[in-house]
């Protein structure tokens, strides 16, 4: 992901939208898209800033919450599926989909084999 423009860009190309130029005029003298132009300016008249919003981050781990009811509901039941396991957490109110359910276990590094005996 590419880093945000400079403030001071920002600040520049508000200021001459601000003193009448139009957004094509002011995006083909500063060398930016018109659709930035005009989300710039959108964003100083909503809240006085050009201060690009953050980039990126971490989206919170659903079932993090919920491990103990997990590896509880695993320990009772060896033979519980992904899709069961989802059930019972959709009785719970908790609305994830089998995938995720599948990559919390892996990264949890809770297992549940159907048979212990095979390698």
């Amino acid at each position: 992901m590419v880093r945000p423009l400079s403030t001071d860009l920002r600040e520049r190309v508000v200021a001459a939208v601000l003193s009448g130029e139009t957004s094509r005029a002011v995006a083909a003298r500063f060398g930016v898209a018109v659709s930035s132009v005009v989300k710039w300016s959108q964003r100083h008249r909503a809240t006085g800033s050009v201060a690009p919003g953050q980039m990126g981050g971490h989206r919170k781990r659903v079932l993090e919450p919920h491990r103990a009811f997990i590896a509880e509901r695993i320990a009772q039941t060896p033979s519980l599926t992904l899709h069961a396991l989802k059930g019972e957490l959709a009785a719970r109110g908790i609305s994830v989909s089998h995938d995720a359910i599948w990559r919390f276990l892996r990264r949890e590094g809770l297992r549940f084999k159907k048979n212990d005996v095979r390698p």
